[in-house]
């Protein structure tokens, strides 16, 4: 993965002069998979990074993906962030899992996700797609707004609205939002302000399903592995979704 920006941006200040690094550190902790920890004095940023396989021919993109109000690395889908993380970097595209430095602070949160998106672009990604579960979309929305450059599109699951009010300043990119219709925190309008909001996207209602959406799994798989190789222009093969 090679060392850290904090010089490596454009001109000016960066996310991670932003957040005030004071010292990283990593470990390979699985074949292909690298646990990166960033110390600040305002917390700690912890990311898990799916590397491409050696075997793969790496490609200029990669995913960054989000959880929750109260953070979270595994995604919701009975961990869908680590099936398609270890799925992605096998096919060449690197995935981050970040767990913020203080979960429900949105700002703090989203300046954690541009500096996921600069790691990802010091390591070679031209375009970036965003994903966030519950809170995590309103986090990933606005980044992405921040970030027009470099996001070239959001995922949402079962997205709160509120944070989202910026939303049309994503100017027509792709947006895929996914909301269980029986969602015991977040109704599906929720989903449906945020498509409203922004002018653009597809909306996935999935039946009998909750706010984890641990019964979707294999339905959001089968749907981002249509949608990510699209928005980002990359021949990406997700295969089966690992359940079968």
């Amino acid at each position: 993965m090679g060392d850290f920006p904090g010089d490596h941006g454009p001109p000016g200040v960066t996310a991670f002069d932003a957040l005030g690094v004071l010292a990283t550190q990593d470990a390979e902790v699985a074949p292909g998979l690298r646990h990166l920890e960033c110390f600040t004095a305002r917390g700690l940023l912890t990311v898990l990074w799916h590397e491409p396989s050696p075997r793969a021919i790496e490609q200029p993109v990669a995913v960054v993906a989000v959880g929750g109000a109260m953070g979270g690395l595994l995604g919701p889908g009975r961990s869908l962030y680590h099936h398609l993380g270890t799925r992605l970097a096998e096919g060449g595209v690197p995935m981050l899992r970040v767990s913020y430095r203080r979960p429900n602070d949105l700002d703090a949160c989203c300046l954690d996700v541009a500096a996921a998106v600069q790691l990802a672009v010091a390591a070679g990604a031209e375009r970036v797609v965003l994903c966030g579960h519950s809170f995590g979309g309103a986090v990933v929305v606005r980044a992405a707004v921040a970030l027009p450059e470099t996001v070239a599109g959001v995922v949402t699951f079962a997205t709160q609205s509120a944070g989202c009010e910026v939303a049309a300043g994503l100017v027509g990119r792709p947006l895929l939002l996914f909301h269980g219709d029986a969602d015991e925190l977040l109704p599906p309008a929720s989903s449906e302000m945020v498509r409203h909001l922004a002018g653009t996207g597809d909306l996935v209602i999935l039946p009998g399903d909750g706010h984890l959406l641990a019964r979707s799994g294999p339905r959001m798989w089968a749907r981002l592995a249509e949608w990510l190789p699209a928005t980002l222009g990359a021949p990406i093969e997700l295969g089966a979704h690992p359940a079968g």
